[in-house]
C-alpha cells in the first residue's frame, strides 16, 4: 500500500494487519506477538494468529511493530491550536488574562475553524483517533458552526464540548439558538456533544441552570475541577448535593481537591481527565494520579492546549509516569525512606490513553482491539529509525519510546487516515493558509508590541503574584488557596 493511493485503494476494502505485536487492551490486557488484526467494514472482525482475510483485503505489514487501539484525548482546546507554542512561558494566570479577559474575544468564527482544523489533523497524525474538543471559545452559534465544520472536514472521531468563556454558563446555555444548535448536533449523531463549563463554588450555585439544560438535552457535562485559585471542593459538593454529579461527568485536572471530593466523584461514578503537562507547568495543582488510584476513580488522559504543550498522548503518558514517580520518590526521601517498587506502571497509562478515554465518553465500542469493536487501529512502526528495535516490553515501548513520527498507519472507523507515516487526504497547504490568516488577524488586532509582550510575559507589578482574575460571579473564597498539608495534598494520601 503506497500513501498517494491509500484513500482510493483502501476504500470499502477489508484491512488486515499482519504479524505485529498486538496490544489488545481487552479485559485481560492480552498481548499477542506475531498476530493479525482483521478489519471488515467499520469494525474489528478478528484478532489472532494466521487469520484468513477476505479476497481483496488490504495487507499491512505490521512485523516488527505494535498494533494498538486508537488513543482517546478527553480534553483538548482545539480552537487555540492556531497559536501553537505562543504561551510556552505562561502561567495559568497569564492564560486567563490573555484568553478570558483580553484577547479571546478577538477570535472570529473562521479563527475557531482554523484552530480546529489543524488540531484535528494533528491528533490523527499522532494516533489519537477520538478527541474531545473542549471548545470554550464559542462566543456565538456562528463560532460553534465553524468549529463543527472543521471537525466534519477531518476523518476522525470528535466530541464537541460546547462552552463560552465570555459569558456565565447559566447565560449562554439559556440561549434558544444555542439549545437548538445542540439539539441538532445531538440528533445528527456523527459528532458527540458535551457541555463544558466550570463551577465556582458560589453557595448560590448559579451553575444549576446550566446543569438543568444539560439534563434536558440529555448531554454530559465536562468541567475544570480542582484548579488552584479557581475551582475547589465546594463546587464538587454543590454538584453532588444537587444531584448533578453522575457517571458521565468528566472532571478535568481535579488536582487540588480533598478526600471528600474524591469520595463524592467515586461514589457517583465520575471520571477524571489528567493533563499532566498542563498541571505541572501551568499551576492547576500536582497531577493527582495517586489520589484517584487510591479512591478507585477511572482515569483518562488529555493534552489540554497546544498554546503551551505537546499535542500527543505519548507525551501525556510519559509525563504522567514521571510526575507520579517523582512524587513517590520525593515523599519517601522526605521521610528518610527509599522506594524500591513503583506503583504506577507503563501498562496503566496505556490503558488510560485508550480504554480510560472510552469509558469516560461512555463508548464501550472503543478503546480496545476485540471482535465487534469499532475499527480504530494504530500501527507503530518505523523501519527507518533505530527506535523500532528491540521490542521487548510493548507497554514500556508505547509509554516511553514511541512518538508521533513512529505512527505508521491509523485507521478510524475502518478507514485509513494515515498510511506509511503520511496523512491521507489532508491538504495541509490549505490548512496552513487558514492558520496563517488567523495569526495575521490576531497579531493585527493586538498590535506588534502587545503580541510580543504576550509571548514574553513580565511578572505582575507589586509584591504579590496575580491569582486567577477570572470568575463568573463576584463570589470569592479562600478555599481555593487552602494549604494542602504537603505539596502533594493531604498528609498520608500517597499510595
Amino acid at each position: 500500500m503506497t500513501n498517494p493511493d491509500a484513500e482510493t485503494a483502501t476504500a470499502g476494502r477489508p484491512i488486515v494487519f499482519r504479524g505485529g505485536t498486538v496490544v489488545t487492551m481487552d479485559a485481560a490486557h492480552s498481548v499477542l506477538p506475531g498476530a493479525d488484526v482483521l478489519v471488515v467494514g467499520d469494525s474489528v472482525a478478528e484478532v489472532g494468529h494466521g487469520l484468513s482475510a477476505p479476497e481483496g483485503a488490504v495487507e499491512v505489514d505490521a512485523s516488527g511493530g505494535i498494533v494498538m487501539p486508537g488513543m482517546i484525548d478527553t480534553h483538548r482546546h482545539m480552537w487555540q491550536t492556531a497559536m501553537r507554542g505562543y504561551g510556552a512561558d505562561w502561567t495559568l494566570t497569564q492564560y486567563f488574562v490573555w484568553y478570558y479577559l483580553e484577547h479571546g474575544r478577538a477570535f472570529r468564527p473562521e479563527d475557531v475553524r482554523a484552530g480546529n482544523l489543524v488540531s484535528a489533523w494533528d491528533a490523527l497524525e499522532a494516533g489519537v483517533t477520538t478527541t474531545v474538543d473542549w471548545s470554550h471559545g464559542l462566543q456565538s452559534v456562528a463560532h460553534a458552526e465553524a468549529a463543527v465544520d472543521a471537525l466534519r472536514a477531518v476523518p476522525g472521531r470528535f466530541v464537541l464540548a460546547y462552552g463560552n468563556i465570555q459569558q456565565a454558563p447559566w447565560e449562554w446555555t439559556a440561549d434558544p439558538a444555542v439549545q437548538s444548535f445542540l439539539r441538532g448536533l445531538r440528533d445528527e449523531g456523527s459528532i458527540g456533544v458535551q457541555l463544558a463549563f466550570d463551577v465556582t463554588g458560589d453557595p448560590a450555585f448559579p451553575e444549576r441552570a446550566a446543569f438543568e439544560v444539560a439534563r434536558e438535552l440529555g448531554v454530559p457535562v465536562t468541567t475544570h475541577a480542582g484548579v488552584w485559585g479557581a475551582t475547589n471542593d465546594d463546587g464538587i459538593r454543590l454538584m453532588h448535593e444537587h444531584g448533578f454529579a453522575g457517571p458521565d461527568t468528566v472532571y478535568v485536572h481535579a488536582a487540588t481537591l480533598g478526600a471528600d471530593s474524591y469520595h463524592r466523584i467515586a461514589a457517583t461514578g465520575g471520571s477524571i481527565s489528567v493533563s499532566t503537562e498542563s498541571e505541572q507547568s501551568a499551576g492547576q495543582g500536582y497531577p493527582p494520579t495517586w489520589q484517584v488510584r487510591r479512591h478507585g476513580i477511572p482515569v483518562s488522559l488529555s493534552h489540554d492546549t497546544s498554546v503551551w504543550w505537546s499535542s500527543d498522548l505519548f507525551s501525556a503518558m510519559r509525563t504522567t509516569l514521571g510526575a507520579d514517580r517523582a512524587r513517590e520518590h520525593l515523599e519517601a526521601h522526605a521521610a528518610g525512606e527509599t522506594v524500591t517498587q513503583l506503583h504506577l506502571r507503563a501498562e496503566q497509562v496505556v490503558e488510560w490513553a485508550t480504554v480510560g478515554g472510552a469509558r469516560a465518553l461512555g463508548r464501550d465500542d472503543l478503546g480496545s482491539l476485540e471482535p465487534g469493536k469499532k475499527a480504530d487501529v494504530v500501527l507503530l512502526k518505523n523501519d527507518h529509525s533505530a527506535f523500532s528495535f528491540p521490542l521487548v516490553n510493548p507497554y514500556g515501548h508505547i509509554a516511553f519510546q514511541a512518538q508521533r513520527g513512529d505512527v505508521h498507519t491509523v485507521v478510524v472507523d475502518g478507514r485509513v487516515v494515515k498510511s506509511e507515516g503520511r496523512l491521507v487526504g489532508a491538504d495541509l497547504g490549505a490548512v496552513r493558509r487558514e492558520v496563517e490568516a488567523t495569526v495575521e488577524h490576531l497579531r493585527g488586532e493586538l498590535g506588534p508590541d502587545a503580541w510580543e509582550a504576550g509571548m514574553n510575559p513580565d511578572l505582575p507589578a507589586g509584591e504579590g503574584v496575580l491569582d486567577n482574575p477570572y470568575q463568573y460571579t463576584d463570589y470569592k473564597s479562600d478555599a481555593t488557596h487552602g494549604a494542602r498539608g504537603s505539596v502533594f495534598g493531604e498528609p498520608g494520601s500517597g499510595s
